[in-house]
């Protein structure tokens, strides 16, 4: 088979994200506006062409504060980097349905080599428009400085409010175009 062109539907699709927040918990978040270029052959998907634009004023962690702070020059500066985006270099099969998927992430600016965890959940029919439909899952583990993100602020009991490995996820909905 050859390649074929996915489109991620994002009613049916997430991008989201954890950090340790002061040393204690997770501070999870998403970001709601992104996008991909996927060309694959799911029988095959060591041959694919993906490439992810997030819109880095989409982060949503559900706190208006946190999420300005976020989107400000202390963080991803978007009015500098509006846009995240991974573009992926090499596919390898570790199993029936699961890959690692390296590719370039370039953060505010910075780009840095990543790999994620991939499952090729399968693909259907999708019954209420007959297209055909894939899902896709996995995540990855960076760290914020290698991003250039190194603001932080003490914790009265010891250690930072953020820590600095950043656990991203993703679900993903494609649907084969004609």
């Amino acid at each position: 088979m050859t390649r074929t062109t996915w489109s991620v539907d994002t009613v049916h699709s997430e991008l989201g994200f954890s950090v340790k927040h002061m040393m204690i918990s997770k501070a999870k978040g998403s970001f709601d506006d992104f996008d991909a270029v996927i060309e694959a052959d799911v029988e095959n998907l060591t041959d694919s062409k993906v490439e992810v634009t997030i819109d880095a004023s989409s982060v949503n962690t559900r706190n208006k504060d946190r999420d300005d702070h976020l989107r400000s020059g202390d963080f991803f500066d978007v009015e500098n980097y509006p846009k995240i985006t991974f573009v992926a270099t090499d596919i390898k099969k570790k199993s029936d349905n699961n890959y690692d998927v390296t590719g370039d992430l370039t953060i505010r600016g910075t780009t840095n080599p990543v790999t994620a965890d991939v499952v090729f959940e399968g693909q259907s029919k999708d019954p209420m428009s007959g297209n055909t439909v894939a899902g896709f899952s996995g995540g990855t583990k960076i760290s914020r400085k290698d991003f250039g993100l190194t603001w932080n602020a003490a914790v009265e009991t010891g250690g930072v409010l953020i820590g600095d490995e950043i656990k991203i996820n993703f679900e993903i909905e494609a649907h084969k175009e004609a």
